[in-house]
């Protein structure tokens, strides 16, 4: 009998999705059908060579979504909308050579931005968030740090105000998940994009979003603030994880207990095998087949939608055949994407400034930290999209605010 479809919703993706992906591979194969919300189908790509034909080839595998076979049956308050859009003008969804240049856009305006005032930015943002709970001996490194951490920094660079950045995260964690607030959020941050493209086209300023105005290959307003919403979502609640995500490791793995004693060289291992092997990415939407074809032994329909398991391949056995950790220099992941629409090199470099930066500022201010709770308690978000802890109760001998103040 043929296994049913695998719904890509559900709490294992929460406590056991490593053995939920061995699983669809056993049943399914390297190409698993999956229902999203509202029995959508699609198929979920987990094999590592399957995956890195589709993202290689972005004639056969499009990230048009027009081109979904399903719209049809798509409601107006489908809670993956923000995720899987329709018309929606950003750099997502377009093909050829305007989304190169689009890319090209992006990149120039990221490359701008001066890595010592970057590595300063997030310095000054992390220090205040330790200043607000160092004085207490607890927190939870979550909420109160790497939830707010990234967006801060990414504010400063695209030329919001602190005082947005509370807003911002609420916004941005509601439309990532993808639940009853999703369209919502997406609305809050589209108007906040609005207001501040409309600001720096008035007043241009030393910042991400004014460079991007400049730029003279054309594109409307609304096409920058698509992009400006992707940069952000993309650029924040990922990076928050793989903070998050890789002090968990640290926290609970004895290999990288020296990390915690001023070691560098594991805090980079660190970030490096979450990136393999808990990444904060797990399930990307996707790309649309542009005629009939076959991948994975499977017959995929033009218009078929196939969401990225980028988790799913980098635990492919066919390529991880020892199946152990990687934590050095290994950087083939997929954690990033791969082909025309990977993410920017540039964006990468400001994730990992970001993250590293984070990550050792709570070394450095916080030094015997330490699990408040047992590591088998700790909890994943809902999500089969974004993989990150709830919350990271942390201990730690109380310790003076640098700035003398809470943040």
């Amino acid at each position: 009998m043929t296994p049913a479809p695998v719904p890509l919703s559900g709490p294992r993706f929460q406590t056991e999705p490593a053995e939920l992906y061995r699983e669809m591979r056993r049943d399914h194969g390297a190409v698993t059908p999956v229902v999203l919300d509202g029995d959508i189908p699609a198929w979920l790509v987990l094999g590592y060579r399957e995956l890195h034909q589709v993202t290689g080839d972005p004639v056969l595998f499009s990230r048009d979504s027009d081109l979904w076979n399903q719209w049809p049956n798509i409601p107006d308050d489908w809670p993956l909308l923000p995720m899987i859009g329709r018309k929606q003008p950003s750099i997502l969804y377009t093909v050829g050579e305007r989304h190169r240049e689009r890319a090209a856009m992006i990149s120039e305006a990221l490359e701008a931005v001066d890595p010592f005032e970057l590595r300063a930015h997030a310095e000054k943002f992390a220090d205040e968030l330790i200043d607000a709970v160092c004085a207490k001996g607890e927190t939870d490194i979550i909420g109160d740090y790497a939830a707010l951490l990234p967006v801060r920094v990414l504010a400063t660079l695209y030329g919001f105000s602190e005082e947005q950045g509370p807003g911002l995260v609420t916004a941005l964690n509601d439309m990532i998940n993808s639940r009853e607030n999703a369209l919502e959020g997406q609305q809050h941050l589209a108007g906040s994009m609005a207001r501040l493209l409309a600001d720096r086209k008035a007043e241009p300023a030393n910042d991400v979003v004014s460079r991007m105005l400049e730029n003279t290959s054309g594109f409307t307003d609304e096409e920058i603030m698509q992009d400006l919403m992707v940069m952000m979502a993309a650029g924040h609640q990922p990076t928050a994880d793989w903070i998050g995500n890789s002090l968990r490791l640290m926290l609970t793995d004895d290999r990288f207990a020296a990390s915690l004693f001023g070691g560098r060289h594991s805090v980079a291992e660190a970030m490096n095998e979450v990136l393999w092997e808990d990444t904060p990415s797990q399930n990307i939407a996707g790309r649309w087949t542009s005629r009939d074809t076959q991948l994975g032994g499977r017959r995929i329909r033009a218009g078929d939608l196939l969401v990225l398991g980028l988790q799913g391949a980098n635990s492919d056995p066919q390529v991880r055949t020892d199946g152990s950790a990687l934590t050095g220099g290994n950087n083939a992941h997929f954690s990033f994407g791969h082909g025309e629409h990977r993410c920017p090199f540039p964006a990468q470099e400001v994730a990992e400034v970001i993250a590293r930066t984070g990550i050792e500022v709570v070394l450095d201010r916080l030094p015997d930290i330490d699990l408040a709770v047992p590591a088998e308690s700790l909890t994943r978000r809902p999500s089969p999209w974004l993989r990150g802890l709830t919350e990271l109760p942390v201990r730690f001998a109380p310790t003076p605010a640098l700035g003398g103040t809470s943040a």
